[in-house]
């Protein structure tokens, strides 16, 4: 067992690996970007979700085999710096993004390079997203509705 005084502090993190999708550990080029979600909540910028977002939409089109694919991971790195690039460029020295400018930019990317059923299966993805998000929404009151007051009733009954 290592101690903290035997490990190295400079030593690079490992890449982490979550469920077959390898994440790079937490970059500190990336820790002046900041992400605003769509509840309003202001997150950090990780790039690694770029990627696993672009190889859902590889698998959507190309099935369970493109999991293991070199071929795959190959155009996922390269099209995760593209759009990060592509990020990066606008905000040079740090700032927030919105979930959606992520989002679109990513579709670009993949328009851009040619994978038109890539991004057909991503933005169909994002469709259906919207859509299951406006339909939970519209089951709930609005935010700062008001309820009515339950009805008052009297002695003998009416209201």
């Amino acid at each position: 067992m290592q101690t903290a005084s035997e490990l190295s502090p400079q030593a690079p993190a490992a890449p982490v690996s979550v469920t077959g999708a390898t994440l790079a550990p937490v970059d500190v080029r990336y820790a002046q970007y900041m992400v605003i979600r769509r509840n309003g909540a202001v997150v950090g910028f990780e790039p690694g979700k770029i990627a696993i977002a672009m190889t859902k939409a590889f698998l959507a089109v190309d099935g369970s085999q493109a999991a293991g694919s070199a071929r795959v991971r190959e155009q996922v790195a390269q099209l995760t710096a593209s759009a990060i690039n592509a990020l990066l460029r606008r905000q040079p020295h740090g700032g927030t993004f919105h979930i959606e400018d992520i989002q679109d930019q990513v579709e670009l990317s993949l328009m851009r390079s040619g994978l038109h059923e890539v991004a057909r299966s991503y933005v169909l993805y994002r469709e259906d997203r919207a859509h299951s998000r406006a339909e939970s929404r519209r089951g709930q009151p609005a935010a700062g509705a008001v309820e009515p007051p339950p009805p008052i009733r009297v002695k003998d009954g009416d209201t």
